[in-house]
């Protein structure tokens, strides 16, 4: 994401909201929104979210409705960073409005170290995103691109050729929903 976003400016990150404890590098507001369980209970009963889901044991991840609506609202093309089932449900509400990726590990052994790598999950939670991971690969071909994050830059530059051509498919007289079309 921030690859992507550092080349091109007209893109824009969608900050989610999650009930888990910050890691010690992220940011209130810039990598998430950080809320308790019935903050998020409360904003999925008023219909908040354009997206949300349990992603693990009692951990909830959501897209606020009014975060996407705000960066579209600005003319920014919005980028989201979320599992796959909300990837498969904003694609589902935007339709050909969006362009889907799907970012594959190499392996789930590369997946591992990489987990283990960063030193903030408990062994527990490891083997929990490894078990996910499995059940996520079986989504990829619900994804208008694939990306095999074996090198970064080589994945940034394939992610943003891709949301390119997306883009200029617009400009070649190809028509794609506005935002206040229903999809």
């Amino acid at each position: 994401m921030k690859g992507l976003l550092q080349k091109d400016p007209n893109l824009a990150f969608s900050v989610s909201c999650t009930t888990r404890s910050p890691r010690p590098h992220e940011i209130e507001g810039v990598d998430y929104y950080f809320i308790t369980r019935e903050a998020f209970q409360k904003l999925i009963q008023e219909g908040a979210f354009a997206e949300w889901e349990m992603v693990y044991n009692d951990v909830f991840y959501g897209t606020l409705k009014s975060e996407v609506e705000r960066l579209r609202e600005s003319g920014r093309d919005v980028l989201f960073d979320v599992d796959v089932v909300g990837g498969f449900h904003l694609k589902k509400i935007y339709g050909d409005d969006a362009l889907s990726f799907f970012v594959k590990p190499p392996s789930l052994q590369v997946l591992e170290q990489r987990l283990r790598a960063r030193e903030t999950e408990s062994e527990a939670m490891v083997q929990q995103r490894l078990k996910k991971a499995v059940q996520e690969l079986t989504y990829e071909p619900f994804f208008d691109v694939v990306i095999l994050n074996d090198d970064l830059s080589k994945a940034i530059e394939q992610s943003y050729h891709a949301i390119l051509k997306f883009k200029n498919k617009d400009n070649a007289g190809i028509s794609k929903p506005t935002s206040g079309d229903k999809h």
